[in-house]
């Protein structure tokens, strides 16, 4: 089956075109990110009146003002924020772009396939370290941080997907990501789960994780090769082979590559995580916490 050509009347082109490469051009100026984040979000939620009379001293109801305030990603926190191994000069920036990103999702006008997918498009290219040609980002995705994501030409992900970038994550040319997959790139240790250790996750050139999947940090999803919906991916998918079930094993060759593609015994994945382990280092005057608060001493 092929697409069809779809496009907006010529005054809504306009509009959208003129509107996207404003917000563009902010960006990549020397203009403060959180300036640009808040003043696009104003004129999206249609507040530019409410704003303007509280800037010029109009009273406004406590509530109002929390809004108001709430379109600078300044005035806001993630979850992301409070992880100790982040990189802070990075995170101020993809922060910001992040809250841009996620609050343009929350408007009815993501819901406008052509602006929505172009918009998306244009963050990309400033939120993550790398982001190809021609991608189609749909709506609700999640980042952890999104600079460490790479992402290649004529990529397509899905709603509701959610890119953990708290390692590093690739996703290669043509690839396709289905709606609710989590590709993850850090773990943490079985007994004390505020131990996280880091991985490069990868996602091959013309992969497919469809449907709800899920891939261990660490991974690697070969090239044409498929992840079946719902799978549990926890070792390496080879190249062409198509993998299904919880824990995902190979079911089969794709048609046509069975003489370039890899044998597996017994379809099981070969786990090779600690090969993709990213070391890092915790800032000597971090003040730790343990939010659970538990003793995790064994009974003998």
């Amino acid at each position: 089956m092929t697409k069809r050509h779809v496009s907006l009347p010529d005054a809504a082109e306009a509009g959208v075109r003129g509107f996207i490469d404003e917000v563009d051009e902010r960006l990549s100026s020397d203009e403060d990110t959180c300036d640009v984040v808040r003043d696009t979000l104003i004129d999206l939620y249609g507040d530019r009146d409410r704003w303007e009379a509280w800037q010029d001293g109009e009273s406004v109801p406590k509530a109002e003002r929390v809004r108001l305030q709430g379109y600078d990603p300044c005035n806001a926190t993630l979850e992301s924020e409070y992880y100790a191994e982040k990189d802070e000069e990075k995170f101020q920036r993809s922060k910001h772009l992040q809250w841009l990103w996620r609050q343009f999702d929350a408007t009815p006008m993501a819901d406008n396939v052509e602006f929505a997918l172009r918009f998306r498009q244009m963050l990309g290219t400033h939120l993550f370290a790398e982001c190809g040609d021609n991608c189609r980002f749909f709506k609700g995705i999640s980042v952890t941080y999104g600079h460490n994501i790479e992402i290649g030409d004529n990529v397509v992900i899905h709603d509701d997907v959610h890119l953990d970038d708290r390692g590093k994550l690739t996703i290669g040319d043509r690839a396709s990501i289905s709606d609710g997959v989590h590709l993850y790139s850090h773990d943490h240790d079985l007994v004390d789960q505020t131990e996280v250790r880091n991985f490069h996750t990868v996602v091959g050139d013309d992969a497919r994780v469809t449907y709800d999947a899920m891939v261990r940090a660490g991974c690697r999803v070969g090239e044409n090769s498929v992840v079946g919906a719902r799978s549990v991916v926890q070792g390496d998918v080879p190249d062409h082979h198509v993998v299904v079930g919880a824990p995902a094993r190979s079911v089969r060759v794709k048609p046509g590559w069975e003489e370039v593609a890899a044998e597996l015994e017994d379809g099981r994945l070969v786990d090779r995580q600690d090969e993709r382990e990213i070391e890092y280092e915790l800032p000597a005057d971090l003040d730790r916490f343990d939010e659970f608060q538990r003793d995790l001493t064994p009974p003998n």
